[in-house]
């Protein structure tokens, strides 16, 4: 039998492993925090261009009758070197403006601005590489530079260092007639390859152009890499094959239709085959597998009818 004093002992020191074991638990545990107010909001802007998926994640600052963009006093203008940032709200004096000339800005409050982009785009005629970028601008009365940086994980501009920039670019300021009280990221216009990005604050909108140099290129991309990860799915080249078909791309259609239906036959590849083979001019083998496909849709207890009418009318001549 354990003697009390030897039990005693023995829970002590169970005891006191645990206490000394719980600084190791505690620091394992996910920091737990209260969110803060802040005066300058979060928002996220998202646009896609073809595929292509590009979002701006920022803080929005509010004027509130300060000053923004204007040149910095010399008492200012001495606390950095060069373009280094002057943007630090501890440090600003009253009546010295928000966002100083010619001194690198972070483009929005709190955190870095976030630039992110899912493939390779062209940005003012300048290639940037699918990533994740703190976006910082340098502020000009008669032009801006957009600078996309490396570092993606800074607070502000502070530890900004211009070895890390991916790409600068230059744009010009535009003066507006209406006040937009909060920072604002927008894009317009859009249009099938490209977005303008428009920065908008006080009465001062900062465009620059993103482009998508062949936007059908990019697809291609993204469904290869899909289906090379789903080997299995006849779904996936049934959607390249439709997407080939839209475009009457004949003969990239047949061969991912092909593709599907070796696969698995299904219903809707089947059908799917002998529309694009009669888009393409090949109409005994379309009503060959028109029927294959409407005896594999009734055994299947699929919905037929919208394809028979279809058929019908092919084999009637209007079509």
């Amino acid at each position: 039998m354990i003697s009390m004093k030897r039990f005693s002992l023995f829970a002590f020191a169970i005891l006191l492993a645990a206490i000394c074991a719980a600084p190791l638990v505690c620091a394992q545990q996910p920091q737990v925090q209260i969110k803060p107010l802040r005066p300058s909001q979060k928002a996220s802007v998202m646009q896609t261009i073809g595929v292509t998926d590009i979002t701006i994640t920022y803080s929005r600052p509010p004027a509130k009758g300060r000053t923004i963009f204007a040149d910095a006093p010399p008492s200012m203008e001495a606390r950095a070197k060069g373009e280094a940032t002057l943007d630090n709200q501890n440090e600003r004096q009253k009546g010295e403006p928000i966002v100083p000339y010619n001194h690198v800005w972070r483009a929005g409050a709190n955190e870095a601005t976030m630039f992110v982009v899912t493939d390779d785009v062209v940005i003012n005629g300048q290639p940037l590489k699918a990533g994740t970028y703190s976006m910082h601008t340098i502020p000009g009365k008669d032009e801006w530079t957009i600078i996309f940086n490396n570092d993606a994980g800074q607070w502000g501009s502070f530890t900004y260092d211009n070895k890390k920039d991916a790409l600068r670019v230059k744009t010009k300021p535009q003066a507006m007639s209406e006040n937009e009280e909060l920072l604002t990221y927008s894009f317009e216009p859009v249009t099938d390859n490209s977005a303008q990005v428009n920065l908008r604050w006080e009465k001062v909108r900062v465009p620059f152009t993103v482009e998508v140099k062949d936007v059908k290129a990019a697809w291609r991309a993204h469904a290869d890499a899909l289906m090379a990860a789903n080997p299995t799915n006849e779904t996936l080249p049934l959607q390249v094959a439709n997407t080939y078909a839209r475009d009457k791309n004949w003969d990239e259609a047949l061969k991912f239709i092909d593709q599907s239906v070796k696969l698995k036959e299904t219903f809707p590849n089947l059908s799917a085959k002998a529309n694009i083979l009669w888009g393409a001019g090949k109409k005994e083998e379309a009503m060959a597998v028109a029927d294959a496909a409407i005896a594999k849709g009734k055994a299947d207890k699929m919905d037929t009818a919208a394809f028979e009418k279809r058929v019908a009318g092919m084999k009637a001549g209007k079509m």
